[in-house]
C-alpha cells in the first residue's frame, strides 16, 4: 500500500476527497496476470475505471482493451488514432473487443467504419448486425454458471449453449463470420470451477462445430470474474490459474487463442482513496462518524458492486467499533456500521485500498456534491 504519510502529503496538497492512482501497480497486476495465465490475453474491462492516463498506462505496457459503449471504444481509439491507418485497424482486430451483448443502432452504425469484434447472444441482435455493422467480427458468448460470484451475469446475457448452433448458422446466413466465443463467469468470482464448467461448454461447441466443417472460429474470449484482494479470503490468482490453464491445455488447441478481460484485477488494488472526518456523533451507543466521502460517490461500489471497503484511519490508537457515514442527506450513504476506528476529530483523515474497481468509475454529482479529485503516482 501507499504508505500513510505520503497520504497525509497528498491530502494536504490536493485537498480532500482524493483518489490515487498508483500507476506502477496497474502494471504490476497486468505483469502478474501474464505471469500465471501465459496463454491468455489480457484484454483490461475498461467499464472498471475509464480514467484516461489508467488506459494511456496499460496501452503503453501492452494491454488490450474490452469496451462496453462507443465512449469507452473512443477513450481506446483517443491512443492509436495517429497511426498508420493499418497499423490502426490491426490494433483495433487484434486488442479490442466490444463486449456488451446488446447494442443501440446509431452505435452499431459508428462502429461499422472501425471494424471491430463485437459479442451477441440473440437473433434480434443479429438481424441488427447484419443492416448497421455488417464490417464487424462476431464474437457469440454463451450462458454459463455465475455460482459464488459477487455480481452475477448469466440472468442478463448469455445464450444457452444448446441455441449456440442455431445462432452461429444464422449469423453466417446473414453474412456474418463468427469468430470465435466468449463467455463471463460473474465478478469477482470465489467459485474456480465456474471455468472449468465453462471452459468445457465452449469445447463442445468448437468440436461441434468443426464436426460440422465450420472452421472460422479461432478465439474463446473467457471474460472476466479475477478475483480482487479485497481481504484475506479472497484466494490469489495463481490457484484460478491453475483451474483455467489446466482446462485450457486439456480442451484448445494452440490454434484457438485465448484472451480474457480483467478489470477488476487490474484496477482494484491500484487505488487509494483519502477523505476527511467532517462530523462525529454519538448515537444509540455508537460512535458515527461523517466524511466528506460516500457511497454515491468513491464508495458506490458499496451498493452497485456489493463490496465492503474498510475505512482505516492515519491516526493511532486504540479503537472501537464505529459507524462511518458519506456527506449526503440521504440515510442510503452509509458506508459501513461495523468500523474499527479511534477517537477521531473534525479534520482527521481516514482512507479505504482496493480502491479502484466500479468506484470512481460510478460517481454521481448527488446532493451537489462533486466527485473526489484524482491524483496519479
Amino acid at each position: 500500500m501507499i504508505d500513510k504519510a505520503l497520504l497525509s502529503k497528498l491530502a494536504q496538497e490536493h485537498g480532500t476527497p482524493l483518489v490515487i492512482i498508483d500507476h506502477a501497480k496497474l502494471r504490476q497486476n497486468l505483469e502478474e496476470f501474464r505471469q500465471w495465465l501465459p496463454r491468455v490475453q489480457p484484454y483490461y474491462a475498461v467499464k472498471a475505471n475509464s480514467h484516461p492516463a489508467i488506459i494511456k498506462t496499460l496501452y503503453e505496457a501492452g494491454a488490450s482493451f474490452d469496451v462496453a459503449s462507443l465512449p469507452e471504444f473512443l477513450l481506446v481509439h483517443e491512443n492509436i488514432k495517429d497511426l498508420p491507418e493499418q497499423e490502426r485497424q490491426d490494433f483495433i482486430w487484434d486488442k479490442i473487443i466490444y463486449a456488451n451483448p446488446i447494442k443501440a443502432i446509431p452505435t452499431l452504425k459508428e462502429l461499422d467504419q472501425y471494424k471491430p469484434l463485437v459479442t451477441y447472444d440473440n437473433f434480434e441482435e443479429i438481424k441488427k448486425i447484419q443492416k448497421h455493422a455488417p464490417n464487424v467480427g462476431m464474437v457469440l458468448r454463451l450462458k454459463v454458471p455465475n455460482l459464488g460470484a459477487m455480481v452475477e451475469l448469466s440472468s442478463k446475457f448469455g445464450a444457452a449453449p444448446e441455441e449456440a448452433m442455431a445462432l452461429i448458422d444464422a449469423s453466417e446466413a446473414a453474412g456474418l463470420t463468427v469468430e470465435g466465443l466468449s463467455f463471463h463467469v460473474g465478478s469477482q468470482t470465489t467459485n474456480f470451477q465456474n471455468y472449468a464448467v465453462a471452459l468445457n461448454l465452449a469445447a463442445e461447441i468448437f468440436k461441434a462445430c468443426r464436426a460440422k466443417g465450420y472452421s472460422k472460429m479461432n478465439l474463446l474470449d473467457i471474460g472476466g470474474g479475477f478475483p480482487a484482494p479485497y481481504d484475506e479470503n479472497v484466494q490469489p490468482l495463481r490457484e484460478c490459474a491453475k483451474v483455467i490453464n489446466a482446462e485450457i491445455e486439456r480442451l484448445f488447441p494452440e490454434d484457438i487463442q485465448i484472451l480474457a478481460e480483467p478489470g477488476r484485477f487490474i484496477v482494484a488494488s491500484a487505488v487509494t482513496l483519502v477523505a476527511e472526518v467532517i462530523g462525529k456523533a454519538d448515537r444509540d451507543g455508537r460512535r458515527c462518524y461523517y466524511i466528506n466521502d460516500g457511497v454515491y460517490h468513491t464508495y458506490s461500489g458499496v451498493i452497485f458492486d456489493h463490496c465492503h471497503y474498510p475505512v482505516k484511519a492515519i491516526k493511532e490508537g486504540p479503537t472501537q467499533i464505529c459507524a462511518v457515514f458519506g456527506p449526503t442527506c440521504d440515510a442510503l450513504d452509509t458506508i459501513s456500521l461495523t468500523e474499527e476506528l479511534p477517537d477521531l476529530e473534525l479534520g482527521d483523515l481516514v482512507y479505504s485500498e482496493n480502491m479502484g474497481a466500479y468506484s470512481h468509475a460510478s460517481s454521481t454529482f448527488f446532493n451537489g456534491f462533486p466527485p473526489a479529485k484524482v491524483v496519479h503516482l
